[in-house]
């Protein structure tokens, strides 16, 4: 059961979470606003594009970007308030213990926690799609209409490269597609050009085919021909963007295929999905060492304790991006890299665990 103190906490907690959030996401919007009002004049975008298309779903990702840090914060402004008016000694004093302390704080950033996992996860993604899409139109283009140098298992031993494929045109040029048992090639097609004539149905022109059984060889050769090939050409222009444009299942799911597919340059996609289960535990791990840190009065006050927590939120974000970066280069394993940062700072959090006053 709650009790009055724990609902007193939960909502100082919440309060002061919700408060800085929108101060942060305010001062966002209108310097995000400032930088980009030039192309907005440029590229004549319509007022209600900007509002809903834009600023509607900027809002969103940003305040789930921002939650980890801004929880922490919170914990230590309001916290290091309590503990200067000595309302935690009176807490300890009265006989309740740091664990028993610790249960509307953990309560309150699971519920935050779940909060982010559900923006995410299931929110964010779609939002994430209309707004990357106006920024492709009003602000900068950066989606590509040529892909180049394709290669993908498109079945169990069917591999196929393209050397350029035009999304315009819907044609692929310097085709080859090869099968193979086990390790042995058994038979390669080339083609000057390959149209998609409709999802899986694909016109070949210029071809040569080549079969090989043991020591001979038997080769067809036409001007075209009608095949069917498993494979979708929105997945050769997926980029390392697209990850936040999907939601947890489609994303697991195109992981999965990607790796089945031999399909290199995965780990942008490893790093988005396993982000979403890492951070939002990261505002439980950040609230034990905003609580351990700012329940004890010290000389200096309220401002000394929110400038070590400033100073840890800056190692959070360093460590965050540098094992992102390790992750996406392939230089770390994705699932390490991503809960690298959770890890340190749980250690960091169960140390000051211990000096807490109790």
């Amino acid at each position: 059961m709650l009790k009055r103190l724990d609902w007193y906490i939960i909502k100082k907690y919440i309060g002061t979470y919700i408060l800085s959030i929108i101060l942060i996401i305010s001062i966002s919007v209108i310097f995000d606003f400032t930088e980009k009002i030039d192309n907005f004049m440029e590229n004549s975008a319509p007022v209600k594009a900007i509002i809903f298309d834009y600023y509607m779903n900027f809002i969103p990702f940003f305040t789930n970007m921002f939650t980890p840090l801004f929880s922490f914060i919170s914990v230590i402004f309001f916290t290091s308030k309590l503990a200067n008016n000595s309302e935690i000694i009176a807490m300890l004093a009265g006989g309740m213990s740091f664990n028993r302390l610790l249960r509307p704080y953990f309560i309150s950033a699971t519920l935050i926690g779940i909060f982010s996992f559900l923006l995410m996860g299931f929110v964010i993604p779609p939002a994430n799609k209309v707004r990357l899409d106006f920024e492709d139109k009003y602000i900068r283009k950066f989606k590509s209409e040529i892909a180049r140098n394709i290669q993908m298992e498109v079945e169990p031993g069917i591999i196929v490269y393209f050397e350029r494929y035009e999304e315009r045109t819907q044609t692929g040029y310097h085709f080859s597609l090869e099968k193979f048992e086990g390790k042995k090639l058994v038979s390669r097609m080339t083609a000057n050009t390959i149209k998609m004539d409709s999802l899986n149905h694909w016109k070949v022109k210029n071809y040569l085919i080549r079969d090989f059984n043991g020591m001979y060889e038997t080769i067809n050769k036409g001007e075209s021909l009608d095949t069917i090939i498993n494979m979708d050409p929105e997945d050769f222009f997926i980029t390392a963007q697209q990850a936040a444009q999907m939601t947890n299942p489609q994303l697991r799911r195109y992981i999965k295929k990607q790796e089945k597919r031999g399909l290199g340059n995965i780990q942008a996609f490893q790093d988005e999905y396993y982000k979403r289960f890492s951070m939002p535990l990261a505002s439980l791990i950040l609230t034990l060492i905003g609580v351990s840190l700012a329940s004890r009065k010290i000389r200096g006050g309220m401002g000394v304790n929110i400038g070590i927590g400033l100073a840890l939120s800056a190692l959070f974000i360093l460590f965050s991006t540098l094992s992102s970066t390790f992750a996406i280069n392939g230089s770390m394993n994705p699932l390490l890299a991503v809960w690298l940062p959770n890890i340190l700072f749980l250690i960091t959090g169960l140390f000051l665990y211990t000096k807490a006053p109790k």
